[in-house]
């Protein structure tokens, strides 16, 4: 089983992320679970959303406190402990950065692999807001394989109708820019 924490700032679709990538792998005949984690924030404050894909059914019902994957949406937030809390030794952490993996490692003291895709510009580019939740799922995609992206593109399709065009050309071109 795979699980993923998605951390995120209120109103940029860290939950939106979870329900598509979960979409997808329900499609794919896997067992997928995505669920918020937020109480009265509002836009702007820090929350987070947790993902599981298995290839078996899943009978956990609870926040993921030792994740495989770290996705960071809001690059402000990789200085705060809490985004690598309980990531495991093996895991990986793909953050929303300019940076390159190295210089996030060292900047940090990240001792996991890290991913980075600047996924801030890619939004303003490809979408004309800095909404970068479709994008970071390139940036998954690509780190994991979790699901394919034709499955992802299907779950955008349904959920956006025709502004899933935006978010698919998005999300192709953070799979291409990704670093590992």
């Amino acid at each position: 089983m795979l699980e993923v924490r998605f951390h995120g700032r209120g109103g940029q679709g860290a939950v939106t992320c979870t329900e598509l990538v979960a979409k997808a792998a329900i499609a794919e005949g896997k067992y997928a679970q995505a669920f918020p984690s937020f109480g009265a924030e509002r836009r702007g404050a820090p929350v987070m959303a947790f993902l599981r894909v298995s290839d078996e059914p899943i009978r956990i019902r609870q926040k993921i406190y030792e994740p495989d994957v770290v996705v960071v949406l809001d690059p402000t937030l990789l200085g705060l402990a809490s985004v690598v809390e309980g990531l495991k030794e093996n895991g990986l952490i793909i953050a929303n950065s300019p940076k390159t993996p190295q210089e996030l490692q060292k900047e940090y003291g990240f001792k996991q692999k890290v991913a980075t895709v600047d996924a801030t510009k890619i939004a303003l580019d490809t979408l004309r807001l800095p909404i970068t939740n479709t994008t970071m799922l390139g940036a998954l995609v690509k780190a994991t394989q979790v699901v394919s992206m034709e499955a992802l593109i299907e779950a955008l399709k349904e959920r956006f109708g025709r502004l899933a065009e935006r978010n698919r050309l998005a999300m192709e071109r953070a799979f291409q820019e990704t670093k590992i």
